[in-house]
């Protein structure tokens, strides 16, 4: 079979994998992922990944966001790459080298059900972190960096929400906030990469999840430049707390015993 039959193989398989119900689902949950982003700046994986996974699978979900996110991005990578302290994100990127195949590994070979269960419970309590807002507070350090990139691409290898450990670790700290940014824009780019080559090792990145997420991800990109609008609205301590009831009941709905609610 040659690579176009095997493409087209893959295009005529893709409403019996992701029915329009599914479709639907996932466009509604992109849809409100993408307001919290774009009104609170943060927030969207720990709302779209938990819900996904519970309408498709988690590895359908990952994969998914990973491409959606990227994408979105994209445009934000220029400017970070020339303000970005590059040895910095550097340091962070040696230890996603590390804990992004730990992370992938997992989502491909654990049970369905058992990876809902984990990544529930990850929200949740990255949640609690969120909300407690506790942010390191001295400048960055090699093996402080290397372990936080450890942390941060576990979390991101399976279910994309390597987002809380970098945002602690550079947030608080004395760098530039301009550079701060960058840095974080930078590196989830080029985790993002990681990530993706990781995927695709798995097969976990197919071509139905490139085809879904050209579905998918105008609905997230809709609700970003919608959560943006609305930013003005209402002060950040409010759109925060809207934010984190989001995420609470993104991470509660989607834990399995309330399958019936959802399918």
């Amino acid at each position: 079979m040659t690579l176009s039959d095997m493409l087209a193989a893959d295009v005529a398989a893709f409403p019996a994998l992701h029915p329009l119900g599914q479709i639907l689902a996932l466009l509604a949950t992109a849809l409100v992922a993408g307001l919290a982003r774009g009104f609170s700046g943060f927030g969207g994986g720990l709302i779209f990944i938990p819900m996904a996974s519970a309408i498709a699978g988690p590895q359908a979900a990952s994969p998914l966001l990973l491409v959606v996110d990227w994408v979105m991005t994209l445009g934000m990578l220029p400017q970070g790459w020339r303000r970005a302290n590059r040895r910095e994100v550097a340091t962070l990127l040696i230890g996603a080298l590390a804990g992004v195949p730990v992370g992938t590994a997992l989502l491909a070979f654990a049970p369905p059900l058992v990876l809902r269960w984990i990544i529930s419970v990850t929200v949740i309590a990255l949640l609690a972190f969120l909300i407690s807002g506790w942010r390191y507070k001295g400048r960055p350090k090699a093996p402080l960096g290397v372990a936080t990139g450890a942390v941060a691409g576990l979390f991101g290898g399976v279910a994309q929400l390597s987002g809380p450990p970098i945002v602690a670790y550079w947030l608080g700290g004395a760098s530039d906030r301009v550079v701060v940014r960058a840095n974080i824009v930078l590196y989830f780019a080029l985790a993002s990469l990681i990530s993706a080559t990781a995927y695709v090792s798995a097969g976990l990145l197919r071509v139905d999840t490139l085809l879904l997420a050209a579905v998918v991800g105008p609905g997230y990109g809709l609700g970003i430049a919608l959560g943006s609008r609305l930013f003005g609205f209402a002060d950040e301590a409010t759109f925060r707390r809207i934010c984190f009831c989001l995420i609470a009941g993104a991470g509660l709905l989607s834990l399995p015993v309330f399958d019936a609610l959802l399918h």
